[in-house]
């Protein structure tokens, strides 16, 4: 296969069509359902999914095929196929196009619905997070066809509940199950990447945790003068039960949240230590002075890929600072998200952290942990030698630098659903996710230049895919 005429294949179609496209894409604040209730009304999802589908039905690759496939009261899924130009089995690619909402903290000249191109990176909400997956997925086909090389036959699913938990997407494969067929290699671009200079392959994803925590001990708000010192404080109440779960000073969260870590891992990680060094702790926007818990690189990486962490995401039932009387306030509530270890049953998980948070409620208060669904995590399965091949190949043409591999700290369901229905399954999940990328804060953007690259990555992983079953044919 000819590197350079991939490459610029690929460097062409990013150009002149993909990011005018995805510009229009970010403008589109098609937020997930969990955080639009009025997503169907407002018709944002309708309008997002539209634009991603014209285009690929205009990117003139041959064998296409395409379809918006709705179930009712459900975000639309688009679904697609390529058909095979010689090569055996099915590849499955997979993203999504809902978006996260827009955060606070964007710098003046940007915003999450105005696309910004700066110093390479296009700024916007949900470029990276997870727009760019269709149009690299079908790029990669595109470029392969170009050169007239063969591959198999490839099918797209691309969702819009993935940042809500993909709660839909379980009904959309479900009805789709028989079109699908049985995929032998899976492609996800959405994950992480540990820095801009080579192909990560995540071989784990956290299982995740999500829920609102309530305390209430009034049924209509006080003055302070009045209650304080005979109602307890509803946030002091809410602290009280979170250290059940949490330990206040190190973080360190319940023991059955934790699971034995396999030694892979650590030989794993320590390679992905030597070779980001203090970027583990520098990818991220530190004020003056403050630090993690450790500055061992090895260490801040098994905490975030195979240890449970806790995020208070959210307040509510207080007023903003500058708008707040002297009130005690009736109730408080909290927006938790555990973040669970790969191997972790997040059911089993659920249980757990509600029934401890909601037990034997201090004073009398009224104690709720309202769930909203739990995921579980993922494990690779062992790459097979033609894929663990393939990546180092794919890596070292269009980075110039060997493949890394490494757990990720993030979830995506899909890839636990996909596990579970096909366990002889091979799994490419990489992504644009790189240092102070910041999907869902401020400022996120996509490294055009890796998105490229990964997108000829893809074609060559397509390529060698095809020609697996004959060593001498891998290119």
């Amino acid at each position: 296969m000819n590197q350079q005429n991939i490459a610029a294949f690929v460097e062409q179609r990013w150009d002149n069509s993909i990011l005018p496209v995805l510009a229009d894409y970010i403008r589109i604040p098609n937020k997930s359902p969990a955080f639009d209730a009025d997503w169907q009304a407002n018709g944002h999802m309708d309008k997002a999914v539209g634009l991603l589908r014209q285009w690929a039905d205009d990117a003139g690759v041959d064998g296409f095929s395409s379809e918006v496939v709705t179930l009712p009261g459900r975000t639309p899924l688009l679904y697609a196929e390529v058909a095979s130009t010689g090569g055996a089995g099915t590849v499955l690619l997979y993203g999504h196009y809902d978006k996260q909402p827009e955060f606070d903290g964007w710098e003046p000249d940007l915003s999450p619905w105005e696309p910004v191109i700066r110093e390479g990176k296009l700024y916007g909400r949900g470029g990276a997070d997870d727009g760019y997956a269709l149009f690299g997925s079908l790029t990669a086909i595109a470029a392969l066809q170009a050169e007239g090389k063969t591959h198999a036959r490839c099918v797209l699913l691309i969702e819009g509940c993935e940042e809500s938990g993909s709660y839909d997407l379980p009904f959309y494969v479900d009805l789709l199950k028989a079109r699908i067929g049985d995929p032998d290699l899976v492609v996800c671009l959405d994950a992480e990447c540990g820095n801009y200079a080579q192909l990560w392959a995540t071989t784990s994803l956290r299982g995740m945790l999500p829920g609102v925590l309530e305390v209430a001990v009034l049924t209509e708000g006080q003055h302070s003068g009045a209650a304080g010192g005979i109602v307890p404080s509803s946030f002091r109440l809410l602290r009280e039960v979170m250290n059940r779960v949490e330990n206040p000073a190190t973080g360190a969260l319940l023991p059955a949240l934790y699971v034995e870590i396999p030694d892979y891992v650590r030989t794993q990680l320590s390679s992905v230590a030597s070779v980001l060094g203090d970027g583990v702790i520098e990818r991220f926007p530190w004020l003056p002075g403050v630090r993690p818990e450790t500055d061992d690189p090895l260490e801040l990486l098994i905490n975030n890929a195979w240890r449970p962490s806790l995020a208070t995401v959210g307040l509510s039932g207080a007023p903003t600072v500058d708008n707040a009387g002297n009130t005690l306030r009736p109730a408080t509530q909290a927006k938790l998200v555990f973040r669970l270890p790969p191997t972790l049953d997040a059911d089993v998980a659920a249980s757990t952290v509600k029934a401890e948070l909601e037990r034997e409620p201090p004073l009398g208060a009224h104690v709720r942990f309202e769930l909203d669904t739990p995921q579980s995590g993922w494990c690779a399965p062992p790459f097979a030698p033609w894929l663990e091949a393939s990546i180092d190949r794919a890596s070292q043409n269009y980075f110039g630098k060997p493949a890394k591999r490494m757990g990720m700290g993030g979830t995506i369901p899909f890839m636990k659903m996909l596990g579970d229905a096909y366990p002889n399954v091979q799994f490419l999940v990489t992504g644009v996710l790189g240092p102070k990328s910041n999907a869902h804060g401020p400022n996120e953007f996509l490294e055009i230049t890796t998105a490229k690259r990964i997108t000829a990555c893809v074609a060559q992983i397509l390529a060698d895919h095809a020609s697996r079953a004959d060593p001498a044919r891998v290119l």
